[in-house]
């Protein structure tokens, strides 16, 4: 699958005993979930069709194609649910964008020379990175992704502002 796919929510397990499965949401909106579609695994396949769903603290309880019982869901646990970038609503703002969107940019330095590529986006537990894969080739290197690192972003134009740390030789 060459789309970009976007993390939304993870299977937290089985709800009561008719089937109904617990999903933690990562979007604004959680009953948008029923909106996109089926879900996706991280592969590309349908990993849950959401038929029904209510609110509930942090997701959603709801009712899946593929569930009908609650140990279905509860082995399900774990897994994490994307939505294709397209099925999503675009920023509301010039300014908002999905850390998605910065796969693939340019990372500049202040003078605006090229640094490298954003890779990735990962979170390891202190909050969101930038892997920059660099021009020249060699190691990749991790930015905060936090408005002293990385003062300017923009998508639309394919580039976004880094700060190199100190820590990062720039001949790598």
């Amino acid at each position: 699958m060459t789309e970009k796919l976007i993390l939304v929510a993870q299977v937290a397990g089985g709800f009561g005993v008719k089937g109904e499965v617990r999903v933690t949401a990562w979007t604004s909106d959680p009953m948008a979930l029923l909106a996109y579609g089926p879900l996706l695994r991280a592969d590309g396949s349908v990993g849950l069709t959401l038929t029904s769903a209510r609110p509930d603290k942090g997701g959603i309880v709801g009712r899946a194609a593929q569930i009908a019982t609650k140990e279905q869901a509860d082995a399900l646990r774990g897994l994490k649910l994307f939505v294709p970038r397209d099925r999503l609503p675009p920023p509301e703002d010039e300014d908002d964008f999905y850390l998605a969107d910065l796969i693939g940019l340019e990372a500049r330095d202040p003078d605006g020379a090229l640094l490298g590529t954003v890779r990735a986006v990962p979170n390891f537990g202190a909050g969101d990175m930038l892997e920059i894969a660099p021009a020249q080739g060699g190691p990749t290197w991790y930015l905060p992704f936090t408005r002293a690192a990385v003062p300017e972003v923009r998508p639309a134009e394919g580039w976004l502002r880094a700060i190199r740390p100190a820590e990062v030789d720039e001949r790598d």
